[in-house]
Formats: C-alpha cells, structure tokens, sequence
C-alpha cells in the first residue's frame, strides 16, 4: 500500500515537472531565437544555431532614425507616463486607504471595472477628443492618455500596498505637526518601496510594449515611439530582415531590463513594520 502511494506521488510528481518544463519551454524559445537570430547572417523563423557570429545586423540598425530617435521617443512617453501614473495613483489611493467613506468600494469597483475595458473600444472618442482639444500628434497628449489608462490598475494596486502601512506612524507624524500630505511623502511611500517599484515596473512595462495608442495618437514619423518603429522591418510581399529585426529586438528589451535590475531589491523587499507600532 505504501508501496502504491509513493508510486502514485512519484508520477504526479513527475507529470508536474513536465508540464513546468513545457511551459518553460515555451516562453524560452523566443527570446533564444531573438538571441541567435540577432547575430546569425542568415537569420530565418527556425532556432537554430547561427552559421555564423556577426555583429552587422547591430550594425545596420544601430542609426538615429533607425533605432536611437525611436528609443528616446519611447523613454520619454513613457517615463513621463509613469512619473505622472505614480503621482496621480499615490494621491488618490492616499484617500481611499485612510479615510473610511460610504463610497469608498462602489469607487474601487468601478475602478475594477474600468480595468477591463478594451483600449480599441475607446480609441474612436479619444481620438475625435483629442482632434477637438489639439492634442493629437503630441508628445504631451499621447503621454496623458498613458498615465489615464494606466490609472485605474494602478490606484488599486497602490491602495492595497497602502494599506500594509500602520496608520499609527502617519498619527505620530501628525502629532509632531506634520500635514497629511508630508506624511504621506515622508513616512507612507518610503514604507510602501516594494509598492511603489511593482506600480512603477507595471505601468512602464505596459507603455513601453503598447503599439496601438502611439500608433493612433502620433502621426509624425519622427515622433514615432519604438514600439512603432519595429513595424518597419516588417517590409512588402512578405520580406522580413529576421536579423534585423531580432538585433532591434534586443535593444529595444534593454531598457526594461535594466529598469527590472534597478527595482528588484525592491520588488523582493517587505514592510516588516511588525514591531514599529509597538510600545
């Protein structure tokens, strides 16, 4: 009986494994491609190994309107759409955590509720609005609508990590005399790190692979965002310069990398404000 038990978990155990296994797999295999193809001469849809090291896919796309103009295009929407998603998300979610209201969850809901709404639903409005209001083809304008959508989510997720923050803190901050504001920038957000890094990582991670709403919003080539720009190796009848394509891919990837590196510590941290209240 014991016998048939471990053989039973033994092969459950296994089945589990291979599952993991395929589904890591899965995700695997493209990024091994990007790898491969972006310094193989003769890069095509297979993963293969390269017939042979090269770096002149880099080389060919490593050009201002190419590759360095569409990448600072993108810094910019979306560094500015974060900075503003963040500000905008702390401040609201402030209320929502520590003042107890009748509204409070029929707001939360609809916040909920607004997260599902698929953006091409309401591309048409915005972009009649924005034509009405003279933000289409503007840096300004695309960065706005950013932060809006983005909003939502992040308000949410930034009232449940605001509420991990003991309001006794911020009570002993008053009593010194500080206002509600400075104790939500001097106590509350440097308290929430890991909070404040998962918003931060969400909503530029977001921004940074949306190709719609740029592509909607900005009509001016040279404003055009890199998650656009790839489009453009994307050539006539068919033709794709797989190498090409793969070497921008990898560029195009480093900044989220880089922003993931900065954050981790954060993103792996805890409150541990356990014994901050006591006494």
């Amino acid at each position: 009986m014991a016998s048939t038990l471990a053989t039973r978990r033994t092969g459950r155990r296994l089945a589990a494994d291979t599952g993991l296994l395929v589904a890591a797999a899965a995700f695997a295999l493209p990024l091994v491609w990007v790898i491969l193809s972006s310094v193989d001469p003769q890069a095509d849809l297979r993963v293969k190994a390269p017939d042979g090291i090269t770096l002149d896919n880099f080389d060919a796309i490593l050009k201002p309107d190419i590759t360095f103009t569409p990448l600072l295009n993108s810094l910019i929407l979306c560094g500015g759409g974060t900075l503003l998603t963040v500000v905008c998300a702390a401040l609201a979610a402030y209320p929502l955590s520590r003042f107890r209201s009748r509204l409070n969850r029929p707001f939360l809901l609809t916040i909920l509720f607004a997260t599902s709404l698929p953006i091409t639903a309401i591309m048409v409005p915005v972009y009649a609005l924005f034509v009405q209001v003279d933000l289409i083809d503007t840096m300004q304008g695309t960065i706005l609508f950013f932060a809006a959508s983005q909003l939502p989510f992040s308000i949410w997720l930034m009232k449940n990590f605001m509420d991990g923050v003991p309001k006794e803190l911020e009570e002993a901050a008053w009593t010194d005399g500080a206002s509600p504001m400075q104790s939500l920038v001097r106590i509350v957000l440097p308290l929430m790190g890991p909070g404040v890094a998962v918003v931060t990582v969400f909503s530029f991670v977001t921004m940074w692979g949306n190709f719609f709403v740029p592509f909607m919003l900005l009509l001016t080539p040279d404003q055009m965002p890199a998650s656009v720009s790839i489009n453009e190796f994307f050539g006539n009848r068919g033709m794709v310069a797989y190498g090409q394509l793969a070497a921008f891919s990898v560029i195009y990837s480093t900044p989220v990398i880089l922003l993931y590196v900065l954050v981790a510590r954060r993103l792996g941290g805890g409150f541990a404000l356990g014994g901050a209240v006591k006494g």
